[in-house]
């Protein structure tokens, strides 16, 4: 899903900026306030984990990539905004070291893995594991398809986002200044090839590497605390179950 320079217009790339400066800054904000000592190492582990999954990519119809980013794991192991600081660690090194990525795309590289998957991978989380204990099955395959379908999600707007680019940025006689391909072509190439394929490994990898780290190391999840309450509260009795 890196999107290259040169396939996003001055409208669209500019946009994308001023819209991350913020998220940037309130990310920043969070994970100094909110990490605790024992979450910090992990940080780090989180931006060299996306780093690596990120480089096996895959070349797709449409101008860009496919390829597995683990930001929606580091977003239900340390919170949505602690994976947002990692995954723009990670594309930044990538674009300024590999050439993987543009720079004038990096905010909308950004918008796309380091936000859409983190906070779509992390409320479908929320959202299908409830009040399971923290290493329930139910929990797990919540994780997982909180990186299914943050991934895909995240496809398509990369693919929305190179697909208007021929009616933001033409010339009078309506030649395309950036990418040629309109959103007939860019959406359904991003959408088809992650949906069948690349978020399948998101899958995985997220569903295991959740599942080691609730089973090993349960309390550097994110609100463990409050999972843990929540999943052992006791039915009053003659109340119906929650």
């Amino acid at each position: 899903m890196h999107i290259p320079d040169g396939y996003l217009g001055p409208t669209t790339f500019i946009t994308m900026y001023l819209i991350m400066i913020p998220i940037w800054l309130y990310a920043g904000y969070w994970v100094q306030k909110n990490l605790r000592t024992r979450q910090v190492p992990y940080l780090a582990l989180g931006a060299a984990f996306s780093f690596v999954i990120m480089m096996f990519n895959v070349p797709v119809p449409g101008g860009s990539s496919g390829h597995a980013v683990g930001s929606a794991l580091i977003a239900v192991v340390l919170g949505p905004w602690a994976a947002v600081v990692c995954t723009s660690v990670a594309l930044i090194i990538q674009c300024l070291v590999f050439g993987d990525g543009g720079i004038t795309a990096y905010g909308a590289n950004c918008f796309n893995m380091a936000t859409v998957i983190p906070f779509t991978g992390y409320f479908i989380y929320k959202l299908i594991a409830g009040n399971s204990p923290i290493a329930s099955n139910l929990r797990i395959a919540a994780a997982a398809l909180g990186g299914y379908f943050g991934l895909g999600i995240a496809a398509c707007v990369a693919g929305f986002e190179m697909g208007i680019q021929p009616i933001l940025e033409h010339t009078a006689a309506g030649v395309p200044l950036y990418m040629p391909y309109g959103l007939n072509v860019t959406v359904p190439a991003m959408a088809i090839d992650h949906f069948g394929f690349f978020c399948w490994v998101e899958l995985i990898v997220t569903g295991l590497a959740f599942a080691y780290i609730a089973k090993n190391s349960p309390d550097v999840i994110f609100n463990y605390k409050e999972i843990e309450k929540n999943s052992h509260k006791e039915v009053k009795p003659g109340a119906a179950p929650a």
